[in-house]
């Protein structure tokens, strides 16, 4: 049978005037291209599981107006962001048509199996690995259909295969993935992450995390990879395990951590030797307001405020870079909040900064409460699930001055004096040599 796995990337601000401004995710380039130039991850662990007896084949869409013809197939197994769900349920509507099945998984059928099950053959919820093999012996009896539910298995990463990287067509990416992790303990109110699909943080073997490295390699001999976790360094001593690990190969790489990898000096320093370019870190906000109650376990963001400017300063002298996260919107926060974040990024010069939207992704526990609080403004309007659009009624701001000051704010830290600023600022405190930004 032709299996076709086609992830749907590309995710765009909904609104135009923040598309057109270019916000950055995660400050290599701009953010739109940065997700499309990533494959998926997920769909590329499903082949390397599939049997070798079916013919697999991967395929992209970022806009679907650009799908004349499908891609043929027996089955297709989709993989999206909530923001492009809807583009995805289309296509299955267009297979249907066809008498094609479908199957869809990922983080937004995970929390919604009912609405994706409206539009797709087949439902998987929660890691993929632990039901494929069912899904495709289901596919062959000619009996798939329903909802294959993983989501209290505890899946073992060490047991997870290969990704098939060798399905890509390399040139059109400007970098791979690696998983090392999933999920995170801090459990933040608002994040739609591996949280949703995993009972637990796990992480993979170094050793295995080396072999899908090698595996890349075989298809790109320099490349540049990112680690797809959603805290990397949440344990130091797997973090000087892969560090060393990845010395001596001449890797570049970055990946998403917090902050406390500044507490390690000898870590950051393993880092710089391995290859690391920069570390994403979420601080969320630079002042109270915002981080008070952000987390569901415990105020862990909160206790660390105080070493929030030290940090950047300290990982940027290991001559990492830091790409200061930013949400802008949290409860607590009002319009003195821009100039917070202002005034840190100018105080602290961090290489790169990211600022979005606070955004009530279905499924995490910050949408539960604004929609039982009846402050989702377009309910179902997953196309505004893009970080970069207002779809909430803010605590202290209305939603139009949350979007207008976020706009100015994006507009300043972006223009070129200011990214110039933050260059140069990295430069000093890494001790490098001043140069063309």
């Amino acid at each position: 049978m032709k299996i076709a796995l086609i992830a749907l990337s590309g995710v765009r601000a909904h609104n135009p005037v923040l598309t057109a401004l270019g916000l950055t995710l995660p400050g290599f380039l701009e953010r739109g291209k940065a997700i499309a130039s990533m494959p998926s991850l997920s769909l590329l662990t499903l082949a390397a599981m599939t049997p070798e007896r079916h013919e697999v084949t991967y395929h992209e869409v970022a806009d679907i107006a650009d799908v004349a013809r499908l891609p043929d197939c027996d089955l297709a197994a989709f993989s999206t962001y909530t923001a492009q769900v809807k583009d995805a349920y289309e296509l299955a509507g267009r297979y249907a048509q066809l008498g094609v099945p479908t199957v869809i998984g990922g983080l937004h059928a995970t929390c919604l199996p009912d609405e994706a099950l409206q539009h797709c053959t087949a439902v998987v919820v929660g890691a993929g690995e632990p039901v494929w093999l069912r899904v495709i012996a289901d596919l062959e009896a000619g009996r798939l259909g329903g909802i294959y539910s993983a989501r209290d298995v505890d899946f073992d990463l060490a047991d997870a295969p290969i990704p098939r990287y060798d399905v890509l067509d390399v040139p059109r990416y400007n970098r791979l993935t690696v998983q090392t992790s999933r999920g995170c303990p801090w459990r933040c109110e608002f994040c739609a992450s591996s949280i949703l699909l995993t009972p637990r943080y796990r992480q993979k073997p170094v050793a295995r995390v080396m072999a899908e490295i090698d595996a890349i390699q075989t298809i790109w001999p320099e490349p540049f990879i990112e680690f797809a976790d959603d805290n990397t360094f949440v344990n130091k001593h797997y973090g000087r395990e892969l560090a060393a690990a990845m010395a001596g190969r001449g890797i570049p790489w970055f990946t998403e951590t917090d902050v406390s990898v500044a507490d390690d000096p000898a870590l950051l320093s393993m880092l710089k030797e391995a290859g690391c370019r920069e570390l994403l870190i979420g601080f969320e906000s630079p002042n109270r307001s915002g981080l008070d109650g952000l987390e569901m376990r415990r105020n862990w963001k909160l206790g660390r405020l105080e070493q929030y400017r030290d940090a950047v300063v300290t990982i940027q002298s290991h001559g990492i870079a830091v790409n200061a996260c930013f949400v802008l919107g949290l409860d607590g926060q009002g319009p003195e909040a821009f100039d917070a974040v202002e005034r840190f990024v100018e105080e602290t010069l961090p290489f790169d900064v990211q600022i979005t939207f606070l955004t009530p992704f279905p499924g995490t526990p910050l949408y539960d409460r604004l929609i039982a609080a009846g402050r989702i403004i377009d309910v179902g309007a997953w196309e505004k699930c893009t970080l970069f659009d207002v779809n909430y009624v803010p605590e202290r701001m209305t939603p139009g001055e949350l979007e207008e000051l976020g706009i100015a704010l994006g507009m300043r830290l972006y223009g070129k004096e200011a990214t110039a600023r933050r260059r140069a600022g990295f430069k000093a405190q890494a001790g490098l040599a001043p140069g063309p930004s």
